[in-house]
């Protein structure tokens, strides 16, 4: 395997690491920096320039894409992309996650616990916005800080109120966010490989500070993390579009609470405590994966006319309640069950035989009519807003005067 580790900085640990692990292997790796790529485009021709020569193939990317580079570095990586090369981690995903505020919207639609979050422009707005959270102390925060930098404790309302305003006058974003006391000085790191968590460690705040991060001088302690956190973190890198990530997740008394995902995870603290060959660990995954190209599935299925895919909800006293898969009359109609999500639990190619539960949603590819046969009138009425009729003064076959028309 050929591979490329995009990186500004070459001699960092985790930079080291990956090219160390990859060679090891009998892998031929090289480290390319980001920056010095050019990218050009043609019809059905995307190529890549490195240091204004042509790039040669590669068959895998491993992309460590730094916070001050986002823009240029996830164009190089959509670069890659288009040119059928294997990244770990997508253009797409790693916007995603850089941005904290894109991040916890993006997570908040599906069952994953996360610290109730408001993000507000008004000054006006600050203080509903506290209360709406659950009220002082609360968690303020930078949208793109790293490392600890931009997360404040504010203990009082009069206190937050002076920060936020402070730092909207410097035109900064910022998150109200709710303060975990439970978890107060520690979080959870899960670095997930794939579709497994193959590390994690706590991360634990000294003296007075409260940001538990390894920069801020927090240490590391080895944890075995339960299931539900391990299923949390591989849900969370998933749905960002993430095959390599760290996922930082609260202690809460309700289950993990995440903060936030990271796209380019270091690996010397987490290797350092845990004693793991993490790095290795990435290396073969990818070795595992070159061999299956991406494939846009919004694109194939338009080929397919009248076919697609979409989410049938089973709600209470639904007529598919009590019934297996293959007595709802779904197969009859075209329709496959990809995937049933009940709770927590995600249930890939579910059996016919599977009985369908209230609160299940059922993945599915088929008909789009008879599929929308199934959405509430209420909800399809919504989705599918009738085409109005244009005025009559200006729907017959007189037409204005051209110089009148709007080309906007």
């Amino acid at each position: 395997m050929k591979l490329a580790i995009l990186s500004c900085s070459p001699n960092c640990y985790s930079t080291r690491r990956l090219k160390e692990a990859a060679l090891s292997r009998g892998h031929e790796a090289k480290v390319l920096n980001t920056l010095r790529f050019s990218i050009d485009l043609k019809q059905g021709e995307p190529d890549l320039y490195f240091r204004s020569k042509l790039l040669s193939d590669y068959d895998a990317v491993i992309p460590r894409i730094g916070s001050s580079i986002s823009f240029y570095g996830t164009a190089v990586v959509r670069q890659f992309e288009q040119m059928d090369v294997f990244t770990t981690n997508s253009s797409a995903g790693i916007t995603n996650a850089r941005d904290k505020l894109r991040c916890l919207q993006i997570l908040s639609r599906h069952h994953i616990g996360i610290p109730e979050t408001a993000f507000v422009r008004e000054k006006r707005d600050v203080l509903p916005a506290i209360e709406r959270v659950g009220g002082v102390p609360i968690i303020i925060k930078l949208l793109e800080g790293t490392q600890g930098v931009g997360v404040i404790l504010a203990e009082s309302v009069k206190t937050a109120e002076a920060i936020i305003e402070t730092l909207q006058s410097t035109r900064q974003n910022v998150l109200v966010q709710k303060f975990v006391a439970e978890s107060r000085g520690r979080d959870i790191r899960a670095f997930v490989v794939g579709d497994r968590v193959v590390a994690a460690m706590r991360r634990v705040a000294q003296g007075q500070e409260f940001r538990s991060n390894v920069h801020r001088g927090g240490r590391t302690e080895l944890v075995e993390l339960d299931e539900t956190y391990c299923e949390t973190a591989v849900r969370c890198a998933q749905i960002m579009g993430l095959r390599v990530a760290g996922v930082d997740m609260l202690e809460g008394s309700d289950g993990p609470q995440v903060m936030e995902v990271n796209s380019s995870p270091g690996l010397e603290g987490i290797e350092s405590c845990t004693q793991l060959d993490i790095a290795g660990a990435i290396i073969d995954y990818v070795s595992a994966q070159v061999d299956f190209a991406e494939i846009d599935v919004r694109q194939r299925l338009t080929v397919s006319r009248g076919y697609g895919v979409t989410e049938i909800h089973v709600p209470e006293g639904s007529e598919f309640c009590g019934k297996t898969i293959d007595q709802s009359g779904l197969p009859e109609q075209d329709i496959n069950v990809l995937t049933l999500y009940r709770g927590t639990s995600v249930i890939p190619n579910p059996r016919l035989k599977r009985t369908l539960e209230p609160g299940d949603r059922l993945l599915c590819f088929g008909k789009l009519e008879a599929m929308r046969t199934m959405i509430p009138d209420k909800t399809r009425r919504k989705r599918r807003p009738k085409v109005k009729q244009l005025a009559t003064e200006i729907s017959g076959s007189t037409h204005p005067n051209p110089q009148d028309r709007d080309f906007n």
